[in-house]
């Protein structure tokens, strides 16, 4: 209790500085999740997408982050195991916050698309489970973590696959592909307005206080489709191109058509992911500023302090502007060759998985259901199409973080325990 009384407000600083560094590498890593295939379509450039997603990260953390948040993401340790000795949640947090965020700088450097949500998850189970008990963790979860890896790229690469192959069996292989796509695109549109509506009710209004029911959520998000459906109706029925063009011509103005749309996905996913993601960086800080404002006592919530959002959302900002890119040409280069309609295909894969998994609770990574939409389209045309030696090293990076942010996690943990005098 002396300590937390006695420095709670360098203790406050140093979790905000650490807050702010995780925040920089969620920008600089995992926004590559909603921009990442737009760039590799060449839908945006990467100086366009580095733009938009700035201004649809920063919307999403700051505006619908959330008044309050969990202090111990996803409920991976017991609080009750802290509760005679608060500061050592304290130093695990702030140690938890260093050591993710290091991972994600050395990640994001190398171009390797790894889960924030994973780090951070590794580094509070180091830190628990050797600093304070192995029975603090709750193993279960951590092992639904790992069961992750396996079932989200599954599923995501699966959903990406079939919505690829209907639009290569209903538009592309037919004779008038053009003509096909003013009949079949506006369900795909409405498809997408349906899914990314349910991301954004389900990932990022119930932060602002907007908790729909589950009912009144999918009826919201029909009345979206609907409405998507009607205005893209009428605006692809307005495009007009010449009959005589050549075919390949015909493919190249349907490849506009799916362009457009996949920038308005990339902005429901980055306002989605702002939303949902910046909590891992600003959780362990809210738990920090939580215990010390309460003078030791621990709660599973926190409201949060006026300051804290902004650190996260500058932060993911930040990061986007500074590293971000390597990590959009691994996705949206690096693994397949990517059109506008197959990075369509995967972006809308990835929102259709998360929609799933939030539905059952699965604890995923929004940027491994992206790359396995990606190897989804890429295995469409064969595994030839695929540049394994890009996807070997993703997997290896994914095996890595758990590990990686749990040994950084306890070194760092004993180091503040020493500079603190905590036996």
């Amino acid at each position: 209790m002396d300590i937390i009384t006695s420095y709670g407000m360098i203790l406050v600083i140093m979790a905000a500085v650490f807050g702010f560094f995780m925040a920089w590498g969620i920008g600089a890593n995992d926004v590559a999740n909603a921009m990442g295939t737009s760039v590799g379509s060449k839908a945006l450039t990467i100086k366009q997408a580095i733009i938009i997603a700035m201004v649809f990260e920063f919307a999403g953390a700051y505006l619908a982050g959330g008044e309050v948040t969990s202090t111990i993401r996803k409920g991976i340790i017991d609080s009750a195991y802290f509760v005679d000795q608060p500061e050592l949640l304290v130093f695990g947090m702030i140690a938890a916050l260093l050591a993710a965020g290091f991972w994600l700088l050395i990640a994001s450097y190398l171009g390797w698309p790894v889960s924030t949500t994973h780090s951070i998850i590794g580094a509070i189970v180091g830190f628990s489970a050797i600093g304070v008990s192995m029975d603090s963790v709750q193993w279960a979860k951590v092992g639904g973590v790992v069961g992750s890896w396996v079932v989200t790229p599954a599923i995501s690469g699966f959903i990406a696959y079939m919505i690829f192959m209907s639009a290569q069996k209903l538009i592309f292989d037919r004779s008038n592909p053009l003509k096909m796509a003013q009949r079949y695109v506006p369900f795909y549109m409405a498809f997408a307005g349906f899914v990314l509506s349910l991301v954004t009710i389900k990932k990022g209004l119930k932060h602002v206080g907007l908790d729909l029911g589950s009912l009144e959520g999918y009826l919201w998000a029909l009345g979206v489709a609907a409405v998507v459906f009607v205005i893209g109706k009428f605006a692809i029925s307005r495009l007009k191109f010449n009959p005589s063009d050549d075919k390949e011509m015909h493919y190249t103005n349907v490849e506009k058509v799916f362009a457009v749309l996949m920038v308005v996905t990339a902005c429901a996913m980055a306002f989605a992911h702002g939303s949902n993601d910046v909590a891992n960086a600003i959780g362990p800080l809210a738990a920090v500023v939580s215990i010390v404002s309460s003078e030791g006592q621990i709660n599973s919530t926190a409201a949060l302090a006026w300051w804290v959002l902004p650190v996260g959302a500058i932060g993911i900002v930040a990061g986007l502007a500074m590293l971000g890119k390597r990590v959009i040409a691994t996705i949206g280069k690096g693994i397949t060759h990517l059109t506008p309609s197959r990075g369509f295909a995967a972006e809308l894969a990835a929102a259709s998985t998360v929609v799933l998994a939030s539905g059952t609770g699965l604890p995923i990574s929004t940027t491994q259901t992206l790359v396995g939409a990606v190897l989804g389209v890429g295995m469409a045309r064969g595994i030839a199409a695929l540049n394994l030696g890009v996807v070997r090293n993703i997997v290896v990076s994914w095996v890595v973080t758990l590990p990686a942010g749990a040994i950084m996690s306890i070194i760092f943990f004993y180091i503040l325990k020493a500079i603190f005098g905590v036996a």
